[in-house]
């Protein structure tokens, strides 16, 4: 028993004062948060019925011909942002992790600019990228690939330099010893040490592209989000579940697809 009651604070000791006030800290400021934001019972009991009754409306789903026709175009439309923007940004993410990554990139300290500026792209949210392209180039679909763009540099970037800053360090040491450039060690000896890791990185970049083009039309980007916000707008709840349905369906559909391909890849 003295031997365990030896050993037993030892669990503790790496919590110094600062740490443990900081902890309590934090725990003071979620419960002041939640007292502050969190729903009450009430107000959950209270919109139980609401919702319901907004269910209730939304029930059966408009399979009118014309209205699945214009669906189908908005859908089509959506999938070609995600689609463009994706690629687009997946290209654009290889040369910039390369300038970003830590030890790769051959901007030496100046790395981390290139760094930031895509900490920058994956802080600011889809839709406030999707309203300063539609101040910029105007509302449509334009729109949206520049902010799916945008939101893959983000993404992908980052996982991109990662994978690159792991990559095995002997063949670069290698080529660098018989005078490769650093384009050369790149292409020889980085990118097929960090292929898998970075395509692995670009289906999950090409899937979060499809469930983020779906709300860009919230704001004027294109694609079914506008459809989805005119109906919701006019409260044809009938129309909304269609749409609602369809983009499940959608995502279901990428997701499978997705996975199957990253599990033949691996």
């Amino acid at each position: 028993m003295a031997e365990r009651r030896r050993i037993a604070p030892a669990r503790l000791s790496g919590l110094s004062p600062v740490g443990f006030v900081l902890w309590l800290t934090l725990g003071a400021l979620v419960v002041v948060s939640m007292n502050d934001v969190a729903p009450s019972l009430e107000r959950l009991a209270g919109g139980l019925p609401r919702i319901g009754s907004l269910l209730d409306r939304m029930v059966p789903p408009n399979l009118e011909p014309a209205f699945l026709e214009r669906v189908a175009k908005r859908i089509l439309e959506t999938f070609q942002i995600a689609l463009v923007g994706a690629v687009l940004g997946i290209v654009l993410s290889l040369p910039i992790a390369w300038l970003a990554a830590r030890g790769v990139s051959p901007l030496g300290p100046f790395a981390y600019l290139i760094k930031a500026m895509v900490s920058l792209f994956r802080t600011i949210p889809d839709l406030i990228w999707a309203l300063l392209f539609v101040v910029a180039v105007g509302l449509g679909a334009v729109a949206g690939t520049l902010t799916i763009v945008v939101d893959t540099i983000g993404f992908c970037g980052r996982f991109f330099a990662e994978a690159m800053e792991d990559a095995d360090k002997e063949p670069s040491e290698a080529l660098s010893a018989i005078g490769a450039t650093n384009l050369s060690v790149l292409m020889g000896a980085i990118l097929p040490d960090a292929a898998p890791s970075m395509i692995n990185a670009s289906l999950f970049a090409l899937e979060k592209a499809v469930r983020s083009s779906v709300v860009l039309g919230l704001v004027g980007a294109g694609g079914i989000g506008q459809e989805l916000k005119v109906s919701f707008d006019l409260f044809q709840y009938q129309n909304a579940s269609t749409i609602i349905l369809v983009v499940f369906v959608i995502v279901l559909m990428m997701e499978y697809l997705t996975d199957r391909l990253r599990a033949r890849i691996q």
